[in-house]
């Protein structure tokens, strides 16, 4: 599999590394068979995937987001499926969640959705729970937290 990202905060060495070849948003858009959306919700990526985004994407893609609903503007996304521009899309995160019985994505066989729990893996959470305890230990120490906000 190639791999193209957008980043507004390129790691040159993770690239290399991993053959990744970064690219901007609409050039990466019309490249990728499937576009997996990993980003927080800002000022900037509200939104960031709505008609003219869509529109940008190669004809029969698929849209993947585990990110956060709003990113995705859901209407568009619904009208770029079902009008077959994308062949499908599958989400974890809708922008009002749960999303209710009626929502027009659920309606359609070619999206898959599932309820917010990406992360949720054996690997996952003990990587958290991993995490955490360096946390604690560094912050006992009077050291930085790992990640800090």
């Amino acid at each position: 599999m190639r791999c193209v990202a957008y980043d507004t905060y390129r790691n040159e060495l993770f690239a290399a590394v991993w053959g990744v070849k970064y690219a901007g948003l609409y050039e990466l858009l019309g490249e990728a068979d499937v576009v997996s959306l990993h980003a927080p919700v800002t000022e900037k990526t509200c939104g960031m995937i709505g008609r003219e985004a869509m529109a940008r994407m190669k004809k029969g893609g698929y849209l993947v987001n585990t990110a956060r609903g709003e990113l995705v503007d859901e209407t568009a996304l619904y009208e770029a499926i079902k009008g077959g521009h994308l062949a499908g899309a599958g989400s974890d995160v809708f922008s009002t969640e749960p999303p209710g019985a009626g929502h027009p994505l659920l309606t359609l066989d070619n999206f898959v959705a599932t309820p917010h729990i990406a992360g949720q893996t054996i690997e996952g959470l003990r990587k958290m729970g991993e995490i955490t305890g360096e946390n604690v230990v560094r912050v006992l120490a009077g050291k930085k937290p790992l990640f800090e906000l």
